[in-house]
């Protein structure tokens, strides 16, 4: 029985995932959960039994059938928007996904392989025609992504900040819930308005692309909301921690510059070390038996990221990070139907932006001590506030 979900990381291992959860794998991969709002749930931290639960479509993913495990975040009590598809079960979580699979053609998804190139490169020449010390995620790891999703949604890129200060509000763990609701209300007036002139004068872009299918303007709003909010700080902060932890496994850094081929290996690996995605939830639709339990009906399921990609039944001495580990089949992008659709785009940005940072600055290194690097433990989302570097 777990008395709440364990959040807080070692000390002096930023990293890790919580110690609690490797402890309540060890005795089960399937554990009992008290919620913040009394609920009795559960919570599964096995590799095999997480990707059981995923793929079960007995469970479910509907926003209002939830129970959060965290304080701060209203219990499940109503559906989800239209077009909030991340929150729906089938019919309408598979009918908004095809619409939105056509949208990321390989036209497109070409074309945003070379922007990732320029921006990419764009950023790497600001770094050293300013020079450092550099906040990296300030000049090159929130850049890069926030570009992307902006072209892909076709949002002004000057207006990036606003959307960042949203999204980022919206992630906080301490946020009342009235800056919550006000950055939510911002954002989504914002979006309305860019459908608006879409539907006047249509461009080359996810948004006006599904303007020719039978969206109306709230589920188009939502669904942009949903969209830039999973492109961006998810990929911003992969970049951003993922280079912190390179920095600090230099044996692993040296053979990633030494063979530019291991690049895929690299991502996958650093995805499944870090799991920046604390959970994600279902709940029962029905009694089903999971992991040697009864579920009941209308219990949640807490389901551990993190516990997952570390879970030594499936990966190998798994606090070790090793960019050359085989058939990395971590669930950092989840499992079965809800898997993240834009996880290939984000694949591809990590793929050329990390290679591409440590071949410029090959003597990069933390500007300041590890411990002093602000780690963002009051985000739903991990990572790091701030990353200080410099070269020679």
């Amino acid at each position: 029985m777990a008395s709440s979900l364990p959040t807080e990381r070692p000390a002096g291992r930023p990293f890790d995932p919580p110690a609690e959860l490797a402890a309540l794998r060890e005795r089960a991969p399937l554990s009992r959960l008290s919620y913040p709002d009394g609920h009795e749930g559960w919570l599964v931290t096995g590799h095999a039994l997480v990707r059981e639960v995923l793929a079960d479509r007995r469970l479910s993913a509907r926003s209002e059938l939830r129970h959060m495990p965290i304080p701060g975040f209203p219990a499940g009590d109503q559906p989800a928007p239209p077009g909030v598809f991340t929150g729906m079960d089938a019919p309408d979580h598979p009918r908004y996904r095809r619409l939105l699979t056509g949208q990321f053609t390989a036209r497109r998804m070409r074309r945003l392989a070379e922007r990732i190139k320029e921006v990419t490169d764009q950023r790497l020449d600001a770094m050293e025609r300013d020079g450092g010390p550099v906040d990296l995620v300030a000049a090159f790891a929130q850049p890069i992504p926030a570009q992307v999703i902006c072209e892909l949604l076709g949002v002004p890129y000057e207006d990036t900040p606003r959307f960042q200060r949203y999204a980022l509000d919206m992630v906080r763990l301490d946020l009342e819930p009235e800056r919550f609701a006000a950055a939510f209300a911002a954002m989504s007036g914002y979006l309305r308005e860019l459908i608006a002139a879409k539907r006047a004068e249509p461009t080359d872009d996810l948004l006006s692309g599904l303007l020719t299918t039978d969206l109306d303007d709230d589920e188009l709003t939502n669904i942009g909301f949903v969209l830039f909010g999973a492109g961006l700080d998810t990929t911003a902060n992969m970049l951003a921690l993922g280079v912190f932890a390179l920095l600090e496994h230099p044996e692993q850094l040296a053979a990633l510059r030494a063979d530019p081929g291991l690049a895929e290996g690299t991502v996958e690996e650093l995805l499944r070390y870090l799991s920046i995605i604390p959970f994600t939830l279902r709940t029962a639709l029905e009694d089903l038996e999971l992991g040697g339990e009864l579920i009941k009906a209308g219990q949640t399921i807490t389901i551990s990221i993190p516990a997952a990609d570390r879970d030594p039944a499936r990966f190998a001495d798994p606090d070790t990070l090793d960019l050359t580990r085989p058939a990395n089949s971590h669930v950092a992008f989840g499992h079965g139907v809800h898997q993240c659709l834009g996880q290939q785009l984000a694949r591809v940005e990590l793929q050329v932006a990390l290679p591409a940072l440590f071949a410029r600055f090959p003597t990069l290194r933390l500007a300041v001590p590890p411990e002093e690097v602000p780690l963002r433990a009051d985000m739903l989302i991990y990572g790091v506030h701030g990353l200080p570097v410099t070269w020679d």
